[in-house]
C-alpha cells in the first residue's frame, strides 16, 4: 500500500476510537452539546471519510490501470482533511462557549476543500483510464 493509503487508514482508526469514546461518554451523561456534533463529525468525516479516502487511493488507481493523478494533491488533502476536522471539533467547542461560529466556518471550508481535492484526484485518475480492448475474434 502507498503511504497515503496507510496514513488515511491510520487516521480513520484514531477518529473511530475517539468517536466511540465520545459516544460512551454521551451514554453516561446524555447527548450534550457540543459533544454530539463532535462525535458525529469524528464518525462521519473522521472514521468513514478517512477510510473511504484510504481505500479510494488504494483501489481506484488499480481499477483504472493508471497511477494516481497527483500524489502531492493527495498529501495536501491528507493534511487539510485532518486540520479541517480537528479545527471543526475545536470550532464546535468554541461556539458552545462563546457563541462565535467563525472558527467552525473556517475549518469547515478547509474540510470542504479537502473533499474537492479528493474528488478531483479520483476523477482525473479514473478519466485517464484506457478503454478496454475489444475481444479477439
Amino acid at each position: 500500500m502507498s503511504s497515503i493509503t496507510v496514513w488515511f487508514i491510520r487516521c480513520a482508526m484514531v477518529y473511530f476510537v475517539i468517536a466511540v469514546l465520545l459516544g460512551i461518554m454521551m451514554s453516561v451523561v446524555g447527548p450534550a452539546y457540543p459533544i454530539m456534533p463532535i462525535h458525529v463529525h469524528f464518525n462521519l468525516l473522521g472514521w468513514m471519510s478517512m477510510m473511504v479516502y484510504g481505500v479510494g487511493y488504494h483501489i481506484l488507481p488499480r481499477f483504472s490501470g493508471r497511477p494516481l493523478w497527483s500524489e502531492p494533491l493527495s498529501t495536501a488533502q491528507l493534511w487539510l482533511a485532518n486540520i479541517g476536522l480537528i479545527g471543526m471539533a475545536a470550532g464546535w467547542w468554541i461556539r458552545s462557549v462563546s457563541g462565535s461560529y467563525i472558527i467552525l466556518l473556517v475549518f469547515s471550508v478547509a474540510e470542504g476543500v479537502s473533499i474537492v481535492f479528493f474528488a478531483l484526484n479520483m476523477l482525473k485518475t479514473i478519466k485517464a483510464a484506457l478503454p478496454p480492448k475489444p475481444a479477439a475474434k
